[in-house]
This record gives structure tokens, C-alpha cells and sequence, in this order.
């Protein structure tokens, strides 16, 4: 990880980006949401995750994370993606509803295949490029960014209407993940 996209202090939220390799549509299934879903939520609860905003897209995450500094947030991340990587190919390889589940496993194993600190299968890409949130211009506009992605992308008409956003939490409505708001 470049010196531009590292996380230097454990008090300061950040803005992140998971995005699963050649931008696979993964997360067009509620399956596999859930997986990442749930996984978020453990974090939180057991490791210090707290997470100021999120928005999942079909092929990507979009996460604005801190850490009440149980645990260290780069550490948080890694494990959060190890984590949902090894538990969404389990899933995906026993799913038999699952008719993209040959392509998208072998595109996986491709992109594992090309990348030396792999054994045999990657699903996210390995950058995060986190992104300080050090002013509130910078933090309203990385927030705003998050929750517009739905409507930028066409599949809602207003931020709150995306369910797998924290949108509706800055809405004053209950979301699907606890939010620790930056604002």
C-alpha cells in the first residue's frame, strides 16, 4: 500500500472501496449481501468496527470505517475481507441456484492465479485506497458520494430509497447496519 492511501491514525474515520475482481456482479444476490452483511455487524460488535456510512453496489462497497481502537482499522479490514472472501465462494461453490457460479469461480481463480501473495483464488481486489476523512468538506463530500451511487448508477430515484445504504440512517430511518454518525 502506497505512503497516499495508508491509514495513519486509528482516530480518524476513512473512506474505502471493496470491489470484488473484473467487477463481478456479486452482490446482485441477497445471499451474499447477507454474508458481507453479517459480517460487518460481527466486526462492530466484536472487534470495534464502526462504520459512519456504507453502501453496497452489485459489484462493490463503498465504506466510510473507524475503530474505537479495540483493534487496529487496517486489521479490521483485512480480517473483514478474508472473512467474507472465504465464506461467499463456500457459499457460491454449494449454491445450486447459483447458474453464474462456474464463470465467476473460475474468474476468481483466475485473478488469485495472477497475483504471487495468492494460493489459488482472489474475490476482492486487493486495494482499498483508504482515504483520510480530515476535514468535514472532505467528509460531506465523501459521504455524499456513497449515497448518491445508487441514484448515480440509476437503480433509485432518492438516496434513501437504496435498502443496502446508510442513507436512510441520515434520513432519520432505521437502516440495516448500526451507524456511528459523522455528523
Amino acid at each position: 500500500m502506497g505512503r497516499k492511501y495508508a491509514i495513519r491514525s486509528q482516530e480518524q474515520f476513512y473512506f474505502v472501496t471493496f470491489t470484488v475482481v473484473y467487477w463481478l456482479d456479486v452482490f446482485i444476490r441477497q445471499e451474499y449481501r447477507n454474508i458481507l452483511i453479517d459480517s460487518i455487524k460481527y466486526c462492530q460488535k466484536e472487534k470495534g468496527l464502526l462504520v459512519g456510512a456504507w453502501c453496497i453496489m452489485t459489484s462493490h462497497v463503498h465504506l466510510i470505517l473507524g475503530t474505537d481502537e479495540t483493534s487496529k482499522l487496517e486489521d479490521i479490514i483485512r480480517d473483514l475481507k478474508s472473512y467474507t472472501s472465504r465464506h461467499i465462494r463456500k457459499y457460491m461453490e454449494n449454491n445450486p441456484q447459483e447458474s453464474r457460479k462456474e464463470w465467476m469461480l473460475w474468474m476468481m481463480k483466475r485473478a488469485g492465479e495472477k497475483k504471487s501473495n495468492n494460493k489459488d483464488f482472489q474475490f476482492w481486489q486487493q486495494h482499498n485506497h483508504p482515504i483520510e476523512l480530515s476535514t468535514k468538506e472532505i467528509m460531506l463530500q465523501r459521504l455524499d458520494y456513497i449515497h448518491n451511487n445508487p441514484v448515480d448508477a440509476g437503480f433509485v430515484d432518492q438516496p434513501a430509497d437504496w435498502v443496502f445504504s446508510s442513507a436512510r440512517d441520515y434520513e432519520d430511518q432505521k437502516g440495516i447496519i448500526e451507524i456511528s454518525f459523522l455528523y
